[in-house]
């Protein structure tokens, strides 16, 4: 089993603005630096020119490109406003220490400046088979599952994550002994607040 990853956001300008472009600048190098990181296996990349919109490109085995209900705003070039990715990682450990360091960290304490205040989760986590590729659809399904549902061993977050085989466990362990895998957490020790970051 393998861990899949998809973030979504929606920016507070479309791309190109100068209120945003700063985050679209630092974009390259967050991705080059989730590509090197331990665990990392695999993010959608387009296929396709850059020159079409996301919405066109063609993302091989990741699938056509489409977005969670939460976004209802441009959808070409010059009025695309959200900001979307899937990656595969090893396990928790792998995404969870990407996510909370370096390059993605530094982004991630700015993101007030660029981008909207979400009322849906931003990122959604689940476990697939070691040959799964999982494709735009499937994100976009387990985002609004996440929402609408919460927390469960079909998608999480870092706030109620599950392991391989459905027990919840205390992301806490991540923090105090990132190379060593988390111990079980009983049903008590689990916060079972909503994502909003």
């Amino acid at each position: 089993m393998r861990l899949a990853f998809a973030t979504f956001a929606i920016l507070k300008q479309p791309y190109g603005h100068p209120e945003v472009q700063e985050f679209d600048d630092r974009t390259p190098d967050v991705f080059k630096e989730a590509e090197g990181s331990p665990g990392f296996i695999a993010r959608a990349k387009e296929l396709s020119g850059s020159e079409l919109s996301n919405f066109e490109r063609d993302w091989g085995p990741w699938g056509v490109f489409c977005v969670p209900r939460f976004y209802t705003l441009g959808r070409d070039t010059n009025t695309d406003q959200r900001a979307s990715t899937i990656s595969l990682w090893k396990d928790l450990s792998s995404v969870f220490n990407f996510v909370y360091a370096g390059l993605h960290l530094e982004a991630f304490k700015r993101r007030t400046q660029w981008f909207m205040k979400p009322e849906w989760p931003t990122y959604a986590i689940w476990w697939v088979g070691d040959d799964h590729i999982p494709q735009w659809q499937e994100a976009c399904q387990k985002l609004e599952q996440l929402h609408d549902e919460g927390a469960s061993p079909g998608v999480f977050d870092f706030k109620n994550p599950f392991d391989e085989h459905g027990n919840r466990v205390d992301i806490h362990a991540y923090r105090k002994a990132k190379a060593q895998p988390p111990a079980i957490a009983e049903p008590q020790d689990i916060v079972t607040a909503r994502s909003s970051s």
